[in-house]
């Protein structure tokens, strides 16, 4: 076993791998409850587990507010700039522009974050023009949510848009969430060499994060929880007892996503 997953299995912190959560939320989210969202209680949790920063947006920011949600994003990484950074939301529908003008040299925020099925509104759409031309110009990383037979951010259309913009560092969110759509992602993925696949869900094992890994390499592959959205220890064990080499594991937990942070 591993020593991060035994710090884990014997119920303590580790120490030996600089763990970053690549995909992480905050605050209350309108359609459902979820308990202890605040970035306070999000520590209590990273502490227990050994997780020692995470990248988010907030709850508000991807639904409903995009403007509120970036200033609530920007205040939490201000209280606490050691354990977060934050993605800035573009919705399409809710002045990109403005919202990449306003935050896009803030250093507090180190990706993009877009939702187009929350948002719907198609992820090749010209709306998102702007994000791409961003990501292209600054090599600022940008996550987007996707979804197998989504009929706004399916594995395909993925593909279309990194085929158009292949400056731009796309991060996969879910990598497509189900079987289907994870298998579709690992072959975009390795046409495509500026797509990264990201690793949370309910759906995929660690069998299958070996698979991504073994398929396109470690540097391709980021660990991340959706948290508290899901518990974070459930995405992480399947990283941890997962069939990888201390190395690669400690890539996908943390190394690769912090060197594409290092764009700031």
């Amino acid at each position: 076993m591993n020593e991060t997953a035994r710090a884990v299995w014997e119920r303590r912190p580790q120490r030996v791998t600089r763990i970053v959560d690549a995909h992480a939320h905050a605050g209350p989210y309108s359609l459902f409850f979820i308990p202890e969202a605040d970035p306070a209680a999000m520590i209590r949790v990273m502490d227990r587990c050994g997780v020692a920063h995470a990248v988010f947006s907030s709850h508000l920011s991807i639904q409903l507010d995009a403007a509120a949600g970036n200033a609530a994003t920007a205040a939490i990484v201000a209280e606490a700039p050691d354990r977060f950074t934050g993605y800035l939301t573009v919705n399409p529908w809710q002045d990109p522009v403005a919202e990449l003008e306003r935050w896009g040299g803030d250093r507090r925020f180190g990706g993009i974050k877009i939702h187009p099925d929350l948002h719907e509104y198609p992820l090749d759409g010209s709306r998102y023009g702007p994000v791409w031309e961003f990501a292209a110009l600054t090599g600022c990383p940008v996550l987007t949510h996707t979804f197998a037979g989504s009929p706004y951010n399916d594995i395909p259309t993925l593909d279309a848009v990194a085929e158009r913009h292949p400056e731009a560092t796309i991060l996969a969110g879910h990598s497509g969430v189900t079987p289907l759509g994870l298998d579709q992602a690992i072959e975009v993925a390795e046409r495509r060499p500026r797509v990264i696949l990201e690793v949370c869900g309910s759906h995929n094992s660690g069998a299958d994060i070996a698979r991504m890994v073994a398929r396109v390499g470690p540097d391709r592959v980021v660990y991340g929880s959706d948290f508290p959205f899901i518990d974070l220890r459930m995405s992480l064990g399947r990283v941890l007892f997962s069939d990888l080499t201390d190395n690669d594991r400690a890539a996908v937990l943390g190394g690769t996503i912090s060197g594409l942070l290092e764009w700031r």
